[in-house]
C-alpha cells in the first residue's frame, strides 16, 4: 500500500528536540519538589502530552503543581530551543521528495510547535496542517490524535502512514489502524531503540530521513496487515 497521507510526529522526528525537552522538563520538575532526571523523563513520558504527565506527577506528589507550572516549563523549554534546537538531519530534503500530502500530529502544544517548527524552517511546509493533542480528549498512546488528523485531512485511517519515534506514538498509530514506521535517527535514540520500536509494532525502523521517500513509494514495505 502506497499511503495517501503521511502523518509525522514532531519532536524527535522533525526536530531533534527530545534531549533538550527531557532536560528542561526534569529541571523544572526538580525545582518544584519532584526530583527526576532527564533520563527518567525520557523513559516515562516520551511521546506523551505534558497534561498526562502532570496528572501522574500530581497523583504521586499528593498535591497540584503550581498554576504557572506550564508557563515555567514552556519558558525554560523555549529558552533551550533558542540556544540548541536543530531540525532532524535531511528532513527538508526528504519532504521535498514526498509526493503525498503530509501533516503533523504531536503531543506538543500549538505554541510549542510554532516555536520549534518555526526555528527550524519547518512551519511553512506543514501549515496549516499541524495538529496537537490539546485538540483531542486523549493523547498518545490513545489513537485520538491520529484519527483526528486523518479526519481533518479527509483520508481514511487505513490509507495513512505514521512516522514516529516513541513507543507511545507507535501504539497510538496501531490503535488507529494506521501503518507506522519507527524513526530512530534522533540524538535521543540509544542502542536498541530501533528494536524497541519494532517490538512495539513499527513495521520497520530507519535512522536516516533520506530513506523515507523511498520507503513510502516502496509501498510493500509498509503494507498494513
Amino acid at each position: 500500500m502506497i499511503p495517501e497521507l503521511v502523518i509525522f510526529d514532531c519532536d524527535g522526528v522533525l526536530v531533534d528536540s527530545e534531549v533538550i525537552s527531557c532536560r528542561a522538563h526534569a529541571e523544572v520538575l526538580t525545582r518544584h519538589g519532584y526530583p527526576i532526571t532527564s533520563e527518567q523523563v525520557f523513559d516515562r513520558f516520551l511521546g506523551r502530552s505534558t497534561r498526562q504527565a502532570n496528572l501522574e506527577i500530581e497523583a504521586e506528589l499528593g498535591r497540584s503543581l503550581p498554576d504557572d507550572f506550564h508557563t515555567q516549563l514552556q519558558d525554560e523549554l523555549f529558552r533551550c530551543f533558542e540556544a540548541d534546537l536543530q531540525a532532524v538531519p535531511h528532513i527538508h530534503a526528504a519532504l521535498d521528495r514526498i509526493a503525498q500530502p503530509f501533516c503533523v500530529a504531536s503531543s506538543g502544544s500549538p505554541q510549542r510547535m510554532r516555536v520549534s517548527l518555526g526555528r527550524t524552517a519547518l512551519y511553512e511546509p506543514f501549515a496549516p496542517n499541524i495538529f496537537s493533542a490539546l485538540q483531542v480528549k486523549n493523547g498518545k498512546p490513545a489513537p485520538d490524535l491520529f484519527l483526528f488528523a486523518a479526519e481533518q485531512m479527509k483520508v481514511a485511517p487505513e490509507r495513512c502512514l505514521v512516522v514516529e519515534d516513541s513507543i507511545a506514538g507507535i501504539t497510538a498509530a496501531q490503535a488507529a489502524g494506521m501503518a507506522v514506521l519507527g524513526f530512530c535517527g534522533g540524538s535521543h535514540c540509544a542502542t536498541g531503540h530501533a528494536e524497541a520500536l519494532q517490538a512495539a509494532g513499527a513495521m520497520m525502523a530507519f535512522a536516516d530521513m533520506r530513506e523515507l521517500p523511498g520507503l513510502i513509494e516502496g509501498g510493500a514495505a509498509i503494507a498494513t496487515t
